[in-house]
Order: C-alpha cells, then structure tokens, then sequence
C-alpha cells in the first residue's frame, strides 16, 4: 500500500475561527442589503438570517462530531464515505467543488465592483462587451485577477501565514461594520424609524422571511472551512465544534448589523427604489460622507479577502482529498517541496476563479445561486453520517471505534438532515419564494451532466481500489471501517 500524503499541522485555533467566519461574511454582507431588502424587509432580513443562523448551528453538531471522530481534509466527501461508500463521497466532494470556486469567483468580481463604484473612471475603461445587460470592462478583469494571483501565491507560501492574515483582516472587518452601525445611527435624519415597515408591501411575512431562510447555506458556508483544514490542526479537534458555534454566531450579527445600518441612513423603500449598483454604498456615503464610505470600503475588502483567502484553503484541500483518494487526478495530491501545501490544487482554483470576470457578475450570480443546492447537499450528508454514527443505546451493530450513544445529538442530526433537505426543497420546488431561476436550473443540470461524464469515465479505475486502502488514503487509519455500498 503506497504512503499516504499529509499536510503540516500549523493552524492556531483563532485563525482557524477567521478562517470560518471571514468565509462566512465574504462580499454579501456590504454588497447585498438593499437587494436584500427589496426581496424581505429588514425585519425580514434579520429575521431570515437568525432563524437560518440557529440552523446551521443544528447541523454543526454533526460537524463537530466528525471532526472529532475524523480530523482529515476532504470533510464532508470523507464523511460521505463513511455511511454511503465511494459513489456518494464523489457525489458530495463534486458539488462541494463546485460551492467552493464559484465563491472564489464571486469574491474576486465582488472586489472589482468595489472598485468600480469607487473609481468608475478608472474601471470604465477598455470596455470589452455586455453580458446580461452588464458591461464587462478589461480593467476589472485585471483587478480581479490580480487579487485572485495575491491570494494563490500567499496560499502556495503555507497556511501559517494565511491563518495569521485571515485574524487580522477579521478583525478589521468587525471593527469596520461596528464603527459603521454608530456612525450612522449617530446622525441627524438616520435612525431605528426608518427600518419601519418591517417588511416589503405585497408579500407576507413568512414569505419574506423564507425566501432568505432558504439562502441561509450560501450565507454561512464558511464555517464547514473549518472540516477541510482539520488535518492542519494545531490544537485538539474537540474544539472545532466551539468554533463552528462562535464562527455561525458572529456572522448572523455582522450581517444584522450591515442591514441596520444600511437600512438607518435613509427610509429603506426610497432606498430600494433608487436601485443603485451598489446600494449599500451610496447610502452610506450620503449619510455619514467620505469618512463612512472609506470604512465600508476597508471592511468590504478585509470580507473579500477572507473569503478569497478562506475558500481558496478549502477548495485546494477539498481537491487533494479527492486526489489522494484517487478519484482526481495525482497532481492534485502533490505538496510544493518547500512549503508543503497542495499548491497544484490552490493554482487551479485560481486559474478557473479567473474566467469568471470574462462572464459578467450577473452569469456568476446564476452559478452561484446554483451552487447553494452543493453546500446544501454536503450538509446533507454530514448529518446522515453523525446520524447513523450515533446511537440510541449500545446495540447488536455497536462499535466502539465508529459509534458513541448519544440519543439527543442523534436526534438533533436528524432534525439537521430535515433541515438540509427543507433548504433543497426552498430552492427546487417550483411554488416556494426562492426557487431556482431557469439560468441558474440549467447551469445545475450542467454540473450534474459533467459530474456524471466524469464519474463514469473514472469509475472503472476507482471500483478496484481495495476498500482498506481507500479507508487508509481518505480517513488515514487503516483499522476504520466504511461502508462501501455502491
């Protein structure tokens, strides 16, 4: 049986905490509140996110378990392993993938339309050609592309010195929307009353507040960063689950306190109406001036870079475990000589995160809206795997390497597959407030079809790895046991 590839333990706990809540926060939190708006209300907003916030944490507690249980990259396609085998492990790591770059992706054109409202007569140059009805300028490729080269060259150089930057540039963050809330809820003519009425006129409530609901995995992936750089650890395992917590926390009150905000400067409808690019921005820069609008810009920044930063960490891991696994290919699993990263996986991430700026911002939403089904389909299968690890009692299927009794937390990975499946039903049935646009249905069905190409063009090769050594490359243990049901 050949070695085993294994990357260098050097993540402290508090960046591995940055890492999960900057991914979390990303661009939508300063970019989206008046879209937000416009489709909840603030109430509804606020509302949405927290009910969603209290779901991800339900579904952390299986995440906390199996980190525990199973500290290796690959997360959730290692925890498909586990219950289901090696169909369902490429099924999860594929759309998983998939998440994890279009997020890349959007956080680099998120950085580019930062500085297009900032600097219009400097991006407004080199105009290219119009996509959707949105004009795609060479100079946002540029800045794009150079932030995405900054990150993959800081990642190549170890996850040291990203977990560090990652505190850091969270922390600006949080001071940057606190300081943010005050300014704005200090000056004449902005305050609580302007949040009023609670929700947009011609929907319900609970309409408004599902429809947000039901972005709730798009808006915290992020903390399931945390699984992919388990491996990494320098400390125990058994405090991932802490971190998770305070990770999905901190982020449902930076996204409030973005709407609050957003929503104090001016009465929230006139703002919605005014349908400015960057909403969010104009209304702050109206209210508390150049001062406020520098802030916005910095905190803007530090959310790109750590969820450039925090999702290109993942989507290389997410590779080399699949790689290692031998269901991509070997290059995928090889580490630089020097820094002992998986520097192959992190450059292809940056290299695919780059065409998407050539596409437009409103083509990249309709894949990202799309990607919300892959996030919530690993969440799925995590839950299933806690589910079937715990028990209600030591019975005849008891093993004490694999299983724990523990009757509540059973109870409370099932409700976290209830949940996940409710988040699929959200965006696929046709009658719910967030279904699928048809861009975006026909961009799944794509990856679905490519997914399957791939699948079947490796299965042959990857059936006839013997089913201990599969157990020995993805969990690292060779005594582990999964199920490896086809």
């Amino acid at each position: 049986m050949e070695e085993r590839q294994t990357l260098k333990k050097s993540l402290k706990p508090h960046w591995v905490w940055a890492i999960a809540l900057g991914s979390s926060i990303g661009w939508g939190a300063f970019v989206q509140p008046t879209n937000w708006m416009s489709q909840a209300g603030p109430l509804g907003v606020i509302a949405g996110f927290g009910i969603g916030a209290l779901l991800m944490m339900l579904i952390a507690v299986s995440y906390g378990f199996l980190i525990k249980s199973f500290p290796v990259s690959g997360g959730e396609f290692a925890y498909a392993f586990i219950s289901l085998g090696r169909t369902h492990a490429f099924i999860s790591g594929w759309f998983l993938t998939l998440g994890y770059i279009c997020i890349v992706a959007l956080n680099a054109s998120a950085f580019a339309l930062m500085f297009k409202f900032v600097f219009p007569e400097l991006i407004e140059k080199l105009h290219l050609y119009q996509i959707a009805g949105w004009d795609v300028y060479g100079m946002e490729i540029i800045i794009a592309s150079a932030a995405l080269g900054l990150f993959g060259f800081l990642n190549v150089r170890g996850t040291g010195l990203t977990g560090r930057m990652q505190f850091i540039f969270c922390s600006i963050m949080i001071l940057g929307v606190l300081a943010i809330t005050f300014l704005v809820g200090g000056q004449p003519g902005a305050g609580l009353s302007n949040i009023t009425p609670a929700f947009p006129t011609g929907t319900t409530a609970f309409a408004a507040i599902i429809s947000i609901v039901a972005i709730a995995p798009w808006a915290y992936v992020g903390f399931d960063n945390i699984p992919q750089a388990a491996e990494e650890f320098r400390f125990s395992s058994k405090k991932a689950f802490t971190l998770i917590i305070l990770a999905i926390f901190f982020a449902a009150v930076l996204y409030s306190l973005m709407i609050i905000a957003t929503a104090m400067t001016a009465p929230w409808q006139g703002l919605v109406a005014e349908g400015q690019q960057w909403g969010t921005g104009a209304a702050i820069q109206d209210t508390i001036g150049t001062m406020g609008l520098v802030i916005l810009v910095v905190a803007l920044t530090m959310g790109v870079f750590t969820g450039l930063n925090g999702f290109i960490i993942s989507s290389s891991r997410l590779l080399f475990a699949m790689s290692r696994a031998k269901i991509l290919p070997e290059a995928f699993s090889r580490l630089h000589p020097k820094y002992k990263t998986p520097y192959v996986g992190i450059i292809f991430t940056v290299i695919l995160s780059m065409f998407a700026p050539w596409f437009g911002r409103q083509a990249l939403l309709w894949v990202v809206d799309m990607s919300s089904i892959g996030v919530t389909i690993a969440y799925f299968y995590t839950c299933f795997t806690a589910f079937s690890l715990f028990k209600w009692s030591k019975d005849k299927d008891f093993n004490a390497k694999k299983h724990v009794v523990a009757p509540m937390k059973k109870v409370i990975a099932g409700v976290g597959m209830l949940a996940s499946l409710t988040f699929l039903s959200l965006l696929l049935i046709p009658a719910s407030p967030a279904f699928l646009g048809i861009e975006s249905r026909i961009a799944l069905i794509s990856w679905i079809i490519l997914g399957a190409i791939f699948y079947l063009a490796k299965r042959k090769e990857f059936v006839k790895i013997p089913k201990e050594e599969l157990n020995y490359l993805i969990l690292g243990n060779k005594k582990i046991e999964a199920k490896n049901r086809e």
